[in-house]
């Protein structure tokens, strides 16, 4: 079993970008498919006139700490760094929700 938060503006597709996520969807996924858990609010890290915050990555990071991945539409290199040192798994994919999971769980991917 693997917990995975995705970003999400619609609750059917990844869509949002990591800096912009006020919510993360939380989906448990087992070799034999996935459901929904929790949806888990979130302050946007991306606040346009102050640029990145590390404080709120760490909040994010801790908000997210018990998921194995984070699948997001986008991230950028600074945030995927800061993140990929700190030990989080973070993906950038696109697509319908189903089809992305679909897609982890049959490649064994988590």
């Amino acid at each position: 079993m693997a917990l995975i938060a995705v970003a999400t503006t619609d609750g059917f597709t990844v869509n949002e970008h990591f800096g912009h996520a006020k919510f993360f969807s939380i989906y448990k996924l087992s070799d034999s498919g996935y459901e929904p858990t929790e949806i888990r609010d979130a302050v946007a890290v991306c606040q346009h006139a102050l640029g990145h915050n590390t404080t709120r990555f760490d909040k994010i990071i801790e908000l997210l700490s018990d998921c194995d991945a984070i699948l997001v539409n986008r991230i950028g290199e600074g945030a995927a760094a800061y993140l990929i040192s700190r030990g989080v798994r973070v993906f950038e994919v696109s697509g319908s929700i189903d089809a992305v999971l679909n897609k982890f769980i049959t490649d064994k991917l988590i």
